[in-house]
């Protein structure tokens, strides 16, 4: 059973970075495409970006290209978003979730089939 698991998130100010993780047991991530996604309280999962599983290609959602890049390591199994900048608007709980096939989009029913449990990021004012 495919496996997922993110980390790196945290607590942090208005305007500093965190990197998180999503790292694969069970399987090897670089034969899927990886998405990260967010979800704030009431409100719905949101792409936030994908990559494709040899790292050749990317999409990022309007609200975070040029503050966030996802990028991936194939000898630790891990695919990385690193988030600089960081806003208020940017507190959620982030999931990451594998595709075997990329197709760039940030539609969460679209073709994600394995989800990690998420973990927390909040930004302070």
């Amino acid at each position: 059973q495919l496996q997922l698991v993110e980390s790196g998130g945290g607590l942090v100010q208005s305007g500093e970075s965190l990197r998180l993780s999503c790292a694969a047991s069970g399987f090897t991530l670089n034969d899927y495409a990886i998405g990260w996604f967010r979800q704030a309280p009431g409100k719905e999962r949101e792409g936030v970006a994908c990559i494709n599983n040899v790292g050749s290609s990317t999409n990022y959602a309007d609200s975070v290209k040029g503050r966030f890049t996802i990028s991936r390591d194939s000898t630790k199994n891990t695919v990385f978003l690193q988030m600089n900048s960081l806003k208020t608007e940017d507190t959620a709980v982030y999931y990451c979730a594998s595709s075997p096939i990329y197709s760039g989009s940030l539609r969460a029913a679209y073709g994600y089939t394995s989800w990690g449990p998420g973990t927390q990021v909040t930004v302070s004012s």
